[in-house]
């Protein structure tokens, strides 16, 4: 592969994903032409499109092609909708576990105007993401619950000491680049075992970043720290479903979940942009969809994977990109009605573009 381009793959995923996602390659091409970054990109079908044209929600040589990229744009997947089958799987854990995606990377972000809580923040939660309490993450067959009588119902959390000093890792790096500040969150009074795990190797992790300042709260505590005081925190690690939970909870500080976007790493070289929020099937195809999550993870994207394979027009690419949101976000013409707006998402996508010139 040339030095300066990078194949990436486009999944459109369902409902608004058919909007955003498209609207994130129209971004990133416009500033990729101003750097000569080129990139070759791969359309794959995938969720309920591709079950109604190739019978599977994920395809058949799809995870085989998408092996083969540097990495990939997932749109939002509304698979609660999809009807019963044996083709119509959510295609999302399989891709994460196919591609060891184990670190999710949610930065939250305050924009003056929009309707935020705080003007001050500015973090970043990495969620460990192939563990804990979610069932189609912790076993490898089966499902983490299960209901021996009508009347019980058990769910296991699984951690490991391989994922906890991982995750703790990825988060020790972005914390190195940033203000070199990272707070593990956890609950190890009463989860003595699991969360003690997770914060032993957290602090086995940090040993080999003594440039890194570590400190940790109780997850419930810093539940409520994040709404009174944001700017107190940078970089923060915790497991799987209180990143989940939390990284909610620090979007709505900053206008809601159109402003979260999401990043998911792994152990090889693929990366996975991936907005935080769900496929909204209640406002598709009425131009109303926030385009902004799926934009910012998308040049997340294009960021890492420049730093990683050390492509200068990829990380400039991804300086354009950044420039020109922030001036639409600043401008109330060129917004969507969620964040204080007049206007739709292709009116946003286009004030994007111009502004990248």
């Amino acid at each position: 592969m040339a030095a300066s381009s990078l194949t990436l793959g486009v999944l459109d995923g369902d409902d608004i994903g058919h909007e955003i996602v498209p609207a994130a390659v129209a971004v990133i091409r416009a500033a990729a032409a101003r750097t000569g970054l080129r990139i070759d990109w791969r359309p794959m079908p995938i969720g309920r499109r591709a079950l109604d044209t190739h019978g599977s929600t994920l395809p058949e040589g799809t995870l085989e092609a998408l092996g083969q990229m540097d990495g990939f744009i997932l749109g939002p997947i509304g698979h609660r909708a999809y009807p019963k089958g044996p083709g119509a799987i959510n295609p999302h854990p399989i891709l994460r576990k196919h591609f060891d995606l184990y670190a999710n990377v949610r930065p939250t972000r305050s924009y003056p105007g929009i309707g935020c809580l705080h003007d001050d923040v500015d973090l970043v939660i990495v969620r460990e993401n192939n563990e804990g309490f979610q069932p189609d993450r912790n076993v490898v067959a089966g499902s983490g619950e299960f209901r021996p009588t009508d009347d019980v119902t058990i769910s296991v959390r699984v951690i490991t000491r391989r994922g906890s000093n991982r995750v703790a890792r990825a988060a020790l790096e972005i914390a190195r680049h940033r203000r070199k500040r990272l707070t593990f969150v956890h609950k190890d009074t009463v989860f003595k075992l699991g969360c003690g795990m997770f914060v032993e190797e957290c602090r086995k992790a940090a040993e080999d970043y003594p440039d890194v300042t570590v400190d940790d709260v109780i997850v419930d505590t810093f539940a409520m720290r994040l709404v009174r005081d944001p700017g107190s925190f940078d970089v923060v690690v915790t497991t799987n479903m209180f990143g989940d939970i939390l990284s909610d909870e620090a979007a709505g500080l900053v206008g809601g979940l159109g402003m979260a976007p999401g990043l998911c790493l792994g152990a090889g070289r693929i990366a996975m942009a991936q907005a935080t929020h769900g496929s909204a099937p209640d406002i598709a195809g009425r131009d109303l969809a926030n385009p902004y999550a799926m934009i910012e993870s998308a040049r997340m994207l294009v960021e890492w994977l420049g730093r990683d394979r050390g492509i200068e027009a990829a990380v400039e690419t991804a300086r354009l990109v950044r420039t020109a949101l922030d001036a639409a976000i600043a401008d109330p013409e060129k917004r969507t009605g969620d964040i204080g707006g007049r206007t739709g998402t292709r009116g946003m996508t286009e004030a994007i573009v111009a502004a990248i010139g």
